[in-house]
């Protein structure tokens, strides 16, 4: 039986006035979520939520049937979701989300993403990132052999390749985690990854704080860094 102790935080950092970034913390159905919404006006903060909302339906429903096949599934809906509220509305024309879930299943955790949010386990001393961004830094960037101190600095850097609400054709990558006594598990938007450092990151994981102090930690770290984006953090901790 997988026991997990969990906290959210989440804010709108230092530039922008509102934050589209979206998360669930769900204990009751084993649902860990962050979105991190882009689009005109207030388009990015509903396309966050009605995908978020679109997940937490679907995990509801399915309950203890959830698995990666039908997970996956979540996403397509709420790919349509998106796409579908955007085409009946002019001013949502354009939004979409990332999109980075986290469902129990057995003592294990299914992890399915799309876009750049990301999933990080800590465990000894030792941060690894689960998910792999969907960005033209990582697909086409690195593979081109572009050096990490260009890319930091590239125009395309910021270019996600797949996002909820884009296309018809997701694309959905998922994972599955067995968390161990003492894990945590870390979701969080780019506006966190994306300024603070893994070393920064396995700082503040390995402090004696509570995961509340943890994700406080995160969040202060990535404002002394301008905060030039909405800041998510939601962590899990495996008993």
């Amino acid at each position: 039986m997988l026991m997990l102790e969990a906290y959210g935080a989440s804010d709108p950092g230092c530039v922008r006035s509102n934050n589209e970034d979206y998360f669930l913390v769900v204990p009751a159905i084993g649902l860990y979520l962050v979105a991190d919404g882009m689009g005109g006006a207030q388009a990015g903060e509903h396309a966050s939520r009605l995908a978020a909302e679109t997940i937490e339906q679907a995990v509801e429903q399915n309950g203890t049937a959830m698995n990666s096949d039908s997970l996956v599934a979540a996403f397509g809906r709420a790919n349509q979701r998106v796409m579908d509220e955007a085409a009946r509305d002019p001013h949502m024309e354009g939004m979409g989300t990332t999109l980075v879930a986290a469902v129990e299943d057995r003592g294990d955790l299914l992890i399915a993403s799309v876009g750049d949010s990301r999933v990080y386990t800590f465990e000894n001393g030792t941060l690894q990132a689960v998910t792999e961004d969907q960005t033209w830094v990582n697909e086409v960037g690195r593979r081109l052999g572009i050096d990490e101190e260009n890319l930091k600095n590239h125009p395309m850097r910021h270019v996600l390749t797949m996002a909820i609400g884009v296309s018809d054709n997701l694309r959905v990558n998922t994972h599955r985690i067995h968390p161990s006594p003492g894990m945590v598990i870390l979701l969080c938007s780019d506006g966190l990854h994306g300024v603070v450092s893994e070393d920064e990151i396995k700082t503040a994981l390995s402090s004696q704080e509570s995961l509340e102090g943890k994700s406080k930690e995160l969040i202060a770290t990535a404002r002394s860094r301008g905060g030039p984006d909405n800041i998510t953090a939601v962590l899990l901790r495996a008993a």
